[in-house]
């Protein structure tokens, strides 16, 4: 009997300055950051080891040396890869640029900030075969991130803009489970935003499919990088 992760490569986008996160992690890149004494990006891997993922490619760009260095080929068993963008290329000319590792039949995509308690065989058995899926998160405040919009299937049917909406909501958790053949969606050899860019084009077709997830946090700024140690020791942030 499959596994619903046979086949499935997965990708963190590693490459971020951490630009706000100057003042408190200024020699690495941001997901080197240290939490709960590890760098955070442990705290990404962990989880996919455990569920069976066998590689993950590690989408680098600032500090690319020292994500290799410190994580080398290997964690918990899983292979880990490396595309290294030869200039800044936004969080969608990242997973562009490194198609040629990327060579599942699906890929399981996580932003290198942020962390979503996920059942990671359920999120991808969730997803039907040609959508998009994407992680949710429930937050008590939506207007620091921006809001998801679904209809009674839990198709995502808009993004509301960080500001444009207050109060409890639905947010990108920042996993997604994107067809293979999707990628080549995204224009490659330049800067490309997925957020702003590929996804809403794939709200409209093929399909965007909302899937609940659990606990939630970034590590975006000092106050929530501030909270994350706290998170992973299983406490929720003040």
């Amino acid at each position: 009997m499959s596994h619903p992760l046979d086949g499935v490569t997965a990708a963190i986008l590693a490459g971020g300055l951490g630009t706000r996160l100057r003042s408190v992690v200024a020699d690495r890149p941001k997901v080197l950051a240290p939490v709960a004494g590890r760098p955070y990006l442990a705290h990404l891997l962990d989880p996919l080891a455990a569920a069976g993922v066998r590689e993950t490619v590690l989408l680098t760009g600032y500090g690319a040396d020292q994500v290799r260095a410190a994580f080398g080929d290997e964690h918990h068993g899983m292979t880990l890869r490396y595309s290294v963008e030869p200039e800044p290329l936004g969080t969608g000319g990242a997973v562009r640029h490194a198609t040629e590792l990327l060579t599942g039949r699906a890929v399981l995509l996580l932003n290198g900030d942020s962390f979503c308690a996920l059942d990671l065989p359920a999120f991808v058995d969730a997803v039907p075969v040609g959508l998009v899926g994407m992680a949710l998160a429930r937050v008590p405040d939506v207007s620091r991130y921006g809001a998801v919009t679904l209809d009674a299937t839990h198709r995502v049917t808009a993004f509301v803009e960080k500001g444009g909406a207050t109060g409890e909501g639905w947010i990108n958790a920042g996993v997604y489970l994107i067809p293979r053949e999707r990628l080549t969606d995204i224009p490659a050899g330049r800067s490309v935003s997925l957020e702003r860019e590929v996804l809403p084009a794939w709200v409209a077709a093929p399909g965007v499919v909302g899937v609940p997830g659990g606990r939630f946090i970034d590590i975006g700024t000092p106050e929530s990088f501030a909270a994350a140690a706290a998170f992973f020791a299983g406490e929720r942030p003040a």
